[in-house]
């Protein structure tokens, strides 16, 4: 029985360097990190080798969440391998939303900073958050995230 989400986790190259668009840039806080250099591990990600640094991440105002984090960004020390293509359009590409306030103001912000947007925020004008404001955006790894600005109740 699925009881509810554990987190989301992305592979990224330079752990540091994602933790501080992470925290710095998005708003996340940082809740915990390690490193996994264990035979549990090795047979988590079937590489022998495999050696690890961690951190999760968490939300402030996000009540109710079991482990206490939401995001894991994982470094892999050892084996290292070449980036993947993240284009969004490609099969396996994912993407992570986080809600906003008001996703022309999260937008100037982070623009201010230097993060990558594929557009300005548009607004939504069919479906169920029609009324609202959307974009997508790269972090250091160019995964796609997203500010999603619901629509006014």
């Amino acid at each position: 029985m699925l009881i509810s989400y554990w987190h989301f986790s992305f592979t990224v190259a330079d752990l540091e360097r994602s933790i501080d668009f992470y925290t710095n840039i998005i708003g996340m806080t940082l809740v915990h990190r390690q490193e996994q250099s264990n035979e549990y591990t090795r047979k988590l990600v079937a590489y022998p080798d495999a050696s690890l640094k961690v951190a999760q991440l968490g939300i402030e105002r996000m009540p109710g969440v079991r482990s206490g984090h939401l995001l894991e960004l994982v470094e892999y020390v050892s084996p290292r391998c070449d980036p993947t293509d993240t284009a969004t359009c490609r099969p396996g590409s994912a993407h992570l939303a986080f809600q906003v306030v008001d996703a022309w103001a999260k937008y100037h912000e982070m623009t201010a900073k230097g993060v990558r947007f594929k557009s300005e925020p548009v607004a939504i004008t069919a479906g169920i958050n029609k009324g609202g404001f959307t974009c997508y955006f790269l972090d250091p790894d160019d995964i796609t995230l997203e500010i999603i600005q619901a629509p006014p109740s």
